[in-house]
């Protein structure tokens, strides 16, 4: 390759990749289909000069490669998928999203990016993924031992059936086999979760992520807990990457769609093409946010009559992902209202609940 500066599109699948080299005149240097074995990528990209431009679609199966590029130099781009899409049959027209696409896209700088963590980061992220994983796993669990009280019609009186008390009532209740023999597996199922979980958070909270600035004013939000403060540091990033806090709410996925017909405005459901982990984690968070601030219990009760529990549920931790942004913009904790600027009182003002909680 001896062009200075090539524009490299790569179209990644599950075993293989097809990349386009271009010049910047839009002239096809090569077009190749390589296998993913990692030798096979690290040889040819190898013969590129470092500051070529990578541009790569944000698939499922994403980072080895940009670690593996990263590793070798290169500083990969990664393109939002649905975005480029739209741009490459307008700007384009092409139905075709392929590496030579790609390639175009970034020559003609129309290509819509996707933030990339640090390698360091990705690792974390995945860390607690995982282990938010295995929290909805001891849910489901719990849950299912609910259900099953509940079909034999078993009461009790305990605050948290799953502490000391409540599986000793667990174990010595007298129930036919067939329900007794599941609940029972499922109470060694929980207690192996909780040990693996409170093991994530000492490795990874404590010793990880606990010095983050982020970390500990996430961690004044009423009902977020450790590892959801750790899972909303890494999954979010750095908030100067979100021009405004309507950005991060459609970053999190707690924006309604819309659908606009002549003068008619229409607002559908949540936006799902969006990260589910933030949205899931302050969602989590709104039964204990409510009993913790009084004004957010107001506000979630007034919705509630309205339109349910579960668009209050969406309205609360959406009004909590708007305070965690002026938060982090203005390194304060949950409630503080004081030393802001004219615009960040504004939205205070506009959104009450903000200033609530201290």
């Amino acid at each position: 390759m001896e062009q200075l500066n090539p524009f490299v599109g790569v179209d990644l699948h599950l075993k293989t990749s097809q990349i386009t080299v271009m010049d910047s005149q839009g002239n096809n240097q090569q077009k190749v289909k390589l296998s993913n074995d990692k030798q096979e990528i690290i040889s040819f990209f190898n013969q590129l000069p470092r500051s070529a431009s990578i541009a790569i679609e944000a698939t499922y199966n994403w980072p080895w490669l940009v670690d593996t590029l990263e590793d070798l130099g290169f500083t990969p781009k990664l393109a939002h998928p649905k975005k480029v899409r739209i741009i490459a049959e307008s700007a384009i027209k092409t139905d075709d999203v392929d590496s030579e696409a790609l390639a175009h896209l970034d020559r003609l700088n129309f290509l819509p990016l996707s933030y990339i963590p640090s390698q360091e980061d990705r690792q974390l992220r995945e860390q607690l993924r995982y282990r938010q994983y295995l929290v909805k796993i001891r849910t489901a669990l719990k849950n299912r031992i609910h259900s099953t009280l509940a079909k034999l019609g078993i009461f009790h009186q305990f605050s948290d059936l799953f502490g000391k008390a409540g599986r000793e009532f667990l174990v010595n209740i007298d129930m036919n086999p067939a329900y007794k023999t599941p609940i029972i597996e499922q109470l060694e199922l929980i207690t192996l979760l909780d040990k693996k979980i409170d093991a994530a958070e000492k490795s990874v909270v404590k010793e990880q992520i606990a010095g983050n600035p982020a970390f500990s004013l996430m961690r004044t939000i009423p009902g977020i807990g450790s590892l959801s403060a750790a899972l909303l540091t890494i999954e979010i990033g750095p908030i100067s990457r979100f021009r405004h806090y309507k950005k991060l709410i459609s970053f999190g996925g707690l924006c309604s769609t819309i659908s606009q017909s002549a003068n008619k405005t229409r607002y559908g459901h949540i936006n799902r093409d969006s990260n589910p982990f933030i949205r899931w984690v302050l969602i989590e968070a709104v039964p204990k946010a409510i009993k913790k601030d009084a004004k957010l219990a107001a506000y979630y009760h007034k919705i509630m009559i309205k339109k349910g529990k579960a668009k209050a549920k969406i309205a609360i931790a959406r009004k909590l992902l708007i305070a965690l942004y002026f938060m982090l913009k203005n390194n304060e904790s949950y409630g503080l209202a004081h030393n802001i600027n004219k615009t960040t009182k504004k939205i205070y003002r506009l959104n009450p609940v903000l200033t609530l909680g201290a």
